[in-house]
């Protein structure tokens, strides 16, 4: 039986960074949220995954419950940071599993850090590339900022995103994952606990960053987990062009598999926690990650 987790925080290079522990034994995973998200969004998946490993979930930097400075939001400082917590936690050779922007974050951890991990895990992340989709920053600025949530109570906001999603999907832990990125002001409006001056930085650190010139280095394995939903046919062209996209990642890496998540949206950490934690466990016994 799987113990409460437990929150504390870390002190990572003189910032406290919030880390949940879900306990487990054996081979460490480390588990990284993406962009304006929070260690919650693992909540399904780690329970699953610490019955046979050792498992925590770290908010990153400005993100969550963890220290929010209006600097270092690079790869390179918030790769550090990831660092940081290997160490401190005495985590011997993890497994880094990135959602989306963590996802990225992984990858650069990889090639910056060679040795640290025994293996990434791409959940629906990891190509993230701003500066092949847009002319320029300004551009990729405009179309990749924050929603502005001033003045919207928790109960409108709990009411717009039941119904941008299909029910199938809204499930309780779902909704309880999203509201986890927002705080509670004292006049029932909501916050979004990363600023969007962060977020904003955040966007210029992935207008620099270029996965297909880090695929190459990366000396560790790597799972690559896209997401998809092949059900509707007018998707099939953009579908397509993804998966030759991926293939493309995958074949650029020395060791790498792929493992679509089918009928999966996003956010699947919390959509199908079950699908992703039997994909991580089966490549860890299965002798993947070596």
């Amino acid at each position: 039986m799987v113990q409460t987790p437990v929150d504390e925080l870390v002190e990572i290079n003189g910032r406290e960074f919030h880390v949940r522990d879900w306990g487990g034994r054996g081979q460490p995973v480390v588990l990284l949220h993406g962009l304006a998200s929070t260690c919650h969004i693992w909540d399904q998946v780690a329970p699953i995954l610490a019955n046979d490993y050792s498992v925590v979930a770290m908010d990153q930097r400005g993100h969550g419950q963890s220290a929010k400075p209006n600097h270092g939001y690079d790869f390179a400082t918030v790769g550090n940071d990831l660092l940081g917590l290997i160490e401190s936690l005495k985590l011997e050779r993890p497994i880094v599993v990135g959602h989306s922007w963590g996802g990225d974050v992984a990858l650069e951890f990889a090639v910056a850090h060679p040795g640290i991990a025994r293996g990434i895990c791409l959940v629906d992340g990891g190509m993230i590339e701003p500066s092949a989709r847009y002319e320029n920053l300004a551009d990729a600025r405009d179309a990749m900022a924050p929603p502005v949530f001033t003045g919207v109570t928790l109960s409108e906001f709990v009411a717009h995103i039941r119904s941008r999603r299909d029910e199938s999907v809204m499930t309780p832990e779902f909704e309880a994952a999203i509201l986890a990125n927002f705080e509670v002001l004292e006049d029932n409006t909501i916050r979004a606990w990363l600023t969007r001056d962060n977020h904003m930085r955040i966007i210029d650190a992935l207008w620099e960053h270029h996965p297909p010139a880090l695929y190459s280095k990366v000396g560790c394995p790597v799972l690559v987990m896209p997401a998809r939903r092949q059900d509707n046919p007018q998707a099939a062209e953009r579908n397509a062009r993804r998966a030759e996209s991926v293939q493309a990642a995958a074949g650029a890496m020395p060791m790498a598999n792929v493992a679509w998540l089918e009928d999966s949206v996003h956010d699947v950490p919390v959509q199908r926690p079950e699908l992703v934690a039997g994909v991580i466990r089966e490549h860890v016994e299965s002798g993947f990650f070596g």
